[in-house]
């Protein structure tokens, strides 16, 4: 879904203080067995500079794309998109975090999805030792990882205050021809956040959608699916388009569009939580 030399260009907003955050590097959220040994996924949790021992904030937690070849999934976090995004929001008042979920293949979907939410359950039981607000949480998803969105959505665990998605794929059924294997078709739905929507009333965490202008004409075909369900549904939604920006436009396109979407994106994240 992504040119991965796009992960090692820094976000194209700054703040002031991004360099002056807390970062606790690889901590250790979920082990799994791997024929005689285990495999350590890990997370990195950066924090606003200075916090009172008892002050808690709401957390970001930034879920990457995929699938990702093998090789690239566990230094992700670490890439430049990431490790700037943490600081960017961590500067912003927020406890960001970034981790990898080990999506390296679409057999591996649902995997990838019980350890996106071994990550929400580490961070929610050790919330104290991060500063971090339990009940004020915010998953911002990009690219293919938008496929994860569907089991947030059906979910709606009430402390995911709100759900930011960027250039995200909503609907894996465009692509079916594309996906190797056998995916079963109730996983395939379990991962379409279109079809996991409502048809009317929705109740669940508040919405923001930025979209790619230039981006593959399929997977935006997606996400204007999902924005005209969720309107249908009359969630609370914010919808925020690039014309001119390419998919990664966070990182690719330097411009004062992708400016005020990022801006804008936090306060929508700051109003919500």
């Amino acid at each position: 879904m992504a040119d991965y030399d796009m992960f090692k260009k820094p976000v194209v907003y700054t703040v002031p203080g991004m360099e002056a955050v807390e970062v606790r590097r690889d901590l250790v959220y979920r082990r799994l067995p791997n024929g005689t040994e285990l495999t350590e996924l890990k997370m990195d949790v950066y924090l606003p500079p200075g916090l009172p021992e008892t002050e808690r904030r709401p957390g970001v937690v930034f879920v990457h794309g995929g699938p990702i070849p093998a090789e690239v999934w566990e230094p992700i976090k670490h890439c430049g998109i990431f490790s700037s995004f943490g600081r960017l929001l961590a500067a912003s008042g927020f406890v960001a975090v970034n981790f990898s979920h080990r999506y390296i293949g679409f057999a591996e979907i649902e995997n990838s999805m019980a350890n996106v939410e071994a990550a929400f359950a580490f961070l929610r039981e050790g919330a104290a030792g991060f500063h971090l607000d339990a009940d004020r949480l915010v998953a911002w998803v990009f690219s293919g990882g938008g496929t994860h969105i569907g089991p947030l959505l059906a979910a709606r665990p009430p402390w995911l205050r709100c759900l930011v998605g960027y250039y995200t794929v909503m609907d894996l059924r465009p692509i079916r021809e594309r996906i190797p294997g056998d995916l079963p078709e109730e996983t395939l739905a379990r991962f379409c956040p279109v079809t996991v929507l409502p048809e009317a009333n929705y109740e669940g965490p508040a919405l923001l959608i930025a979209r790619a202008g230039l981006d593959q004409p399929w997977l935006n075909a997606t996400i204007d699916a999902f924005v005209a369900r969720a309107l249908a549904a009359n969630a609370l939604i914010d919808v925020l388009n690039h014309p001119r920006g390419h998919h990664g436009f966070d990182v690719l396109d330097d411009d004062d569009r992708s400016r005020e979407i990022l801006a804008r994106t936090i306060d929508f994240v700051r109003s919500h939580t």
